[in-house]
């Protein structure tokens, strides 16, 4: 049974861009203050910023959930909003339901769930349409990849 070391819950708004990304900057601060691989920081980056970027786009509000053990970071993403209808359709690379105002703004390329799942060791996604979304990711401490 592991042990958790660490424990955070961030509170993420939906259409609010200019805050998007300070729940990975904070992430990535609290595993590099207490000296974690910078690999693993990097993948715990990346699922962190696109998961919080779904929800600047597409939700109301989210609950992260991130917690530091001594064997992995979990990262947990329940939102408010309006769901994914096709979670296989999401999943593939490409496909994405960003506005062209998204687009403009540099968002929107269809990468964010793929990105997700790649740098994650366990990764799943379910979704109720009009509810909402839960993304839970897993990285293990010690990155054999």
């Amino acid at each position: 049974m592991s042990e958790v070391l660490l424990m955070r819950t961030f509170e993420v708004r939906g259409r609010d861009f200019d805050k998007a990304g300070e729940t990975s900057s904070e992430i990535k601060a609290l595993l590099k203050e207490v000296g974690i691989d910078p690999a693993v920081i990097r993948r715990a980056g990346v699922v962190t910023f696109e998961a919080e970027m779904n929800v600047v786009m597409y939700a109301e509000t989210a609950t992260v959930v991130f917690t530091l053990s001594d064997e992995d970071i979990t990262i947990e993403v329940f939102d408010r909003g309006p769901g994914i209808a096709d979670i296989s359709l999401a999943m593939q690379e490409g496909y994405s339901t960003a506005t062209d105002e998204m687009r403009q703004m540099g968002f929107g390329f269809g990468m964010g769930l793929p990105n997700i799942k790649k740098n994650s060791d366990a990764f799943t996604l379910e979704s109720e349409v009009g509810k909402g979304t839960r993304v839970h990711s897993v990285i293990k401490l010690d990155d054999n990849r």
